[in-house]
């Protein structure tokens, strides 16, 4: 068996390796250009959750390399402390302190001095978190609500206006989750995440582009009137499906005025059974909350004039592959992939569960709402019709 000498990387080569990771190169192909398998350039990653450390810098004020090259030097001419003090332009009290502390007059060595120096001098701040408990206990239990950082960030201002100790960043509370030598937030707290990464990943682009069915007698999204553009009157909705494995599928709705979402079980992709249960979904809100319904070029909604006539609610169709002009929804669906993950089969969870998977994102404060959840948004609007 061969055994591969173990590695140890300079400065240069971990920026070059951070440089990489930050422009979205995959661990694969880094690893191919230091001669690293995957797994040994993951595992240098994931140490600093992904995260960048900041690049340390010494004090202007301390000794540097040079100076203790110096002061080895002229210990070795016998010089005095107060001599070796004057030639560097230093305090007395500085150089006996820096002989004392590396070895003694006798024992210096200004290599071994500095490289002590530097590791004394790594004394990392306090998170935030763990000055402050009450804090933390908030942010766990609202991480256990799966709330996002940025949502606990936002409802943390509202909660509690003027109050810095009761407040922290998104960044915060990332960087406590990531890098676990932090000890601030327990690692068990990473599954309520969205993604449930274990640690930071850079951003990268995503291409869908699914093969959508033509639709007759379609009304463009481009003949939607002014008014649902933007999204000042409500009941104007998005929709569309999510897909689960043994062809299982969640039609999910979302109104665009207060992002309130509404899920509903369907037994199939076909158009009947779709329309069938987009139809007793309308019927269980008043006509004023419901006047559109956006959908993409899916197949699923060819029948979409037997919807209309059912509810008088007209239908709108976006451009083939343009999944931004459904943008409440698409990011409504990404939301959703934390409570139904690519892979599972949707048809065991029953029109109750949906339900209730709903309401708790209708309860989570928003950001594009000022924080305000989508549940109170929507309810203001009830009230208003009625």
């Amino acid at each position: 068996m061969i055994y591969r000498t173990r590695i140890y990387y300079s400065d240069k080569q971990k920026a070059e390796m951070w440089d990489r990771w930050q422009k979205g190169e995959s661990i694969a192909s880094i690893g191919r250009s230091f001669d690293r398998g995957g797994g040994s350039i993951r595992l240098f990653f994931s140490r600093t959750g992904g995260i960048r450390p900041a690049v340390r810098r010494r004090s202007k004020l301390a000794l540097t390399l040079s100076e203790r090259e110096e002061i080895s030097r002229e210990i070795a001419c016998h010089s005095s402390l107060r001599a070796i003090a004057s030639y560097l332009g230093r305090s007395p009290s500085t150089i006996s302190r820096e002989i004392n502390r590396n070895g003694g007059y006798d024992n210096y060595r200004a290599t071994k001095a500095d490289e002590a120096a530097w590791d004394k001098a790594l004394r990392p701040k306090r998170c935030k978190l763990s000055c402050y408990q009450a804090l933390n206990r908030n942010v766990a239990r609202k991480l256990k609500q799966k709330w996002s950082p940025e949502q606990i960030t936002g409802w943390l201002k509202r909660k509690y206006p003027g109050e810095e100790h009761n407040q922290v960043s998104h960044e915060t509370i990332y960087r406590s989750l990531f890098v676990q030598t932090r000890g601030v937030l327990k690692k068990e707290l990473l599954q309520y995440l969205r993604t449930k990464r274990m640690m930071r990943f850079p951003k990268k682009s995503s291409l869908k582009n699914h093969g959508l069915g033509k639709i007759t007698n379609a009304v463009s999204i481009h003949e939607r009137p002014a008014s649902v553009e933007d999204r000042a009157i409500p009941g104007h909705w998005e929709g569309d499906l999510i897909e689960g494995s043994k062809n299982s599928f969640i039609a999910t709705l979302v109104e665009r005025h207060s992002r309130y979402v509404m899920l509903a079980k369907v037994k199939n992709k076909c158009t009947e059974s779709v329309v069938s249960t987009l139809i007793k979904q309308a019927k269980k809100l008043p006509g004023e909350l419901y006047k559109s319904l956006t959908w993409d070029r899916g197949v699923e909604m060819s029948d979409h004039q037997k919807f209309t006539m059912a509810t008088d609610i007209k239908v709108y169709f976006c451009d083939p592959r343009s999944p931004w002009q459904r943008g409440s929804n698409e990011n409504t669906n990404r939301l959703l992939r934390q409570y139904f993950p690519k892979g599972t089969d949707l048809s065991q969870h029953s029109q109750a569960k949906l339900n209730a998977v709903a309401r708790q994102m209708n309860e989570r404060p928003r950001k594009t709402l000022g924080y305000e959840t989508p549940a109170e948004r929507f309810n203001a609007c009830v009230a208003s019709t009625s």
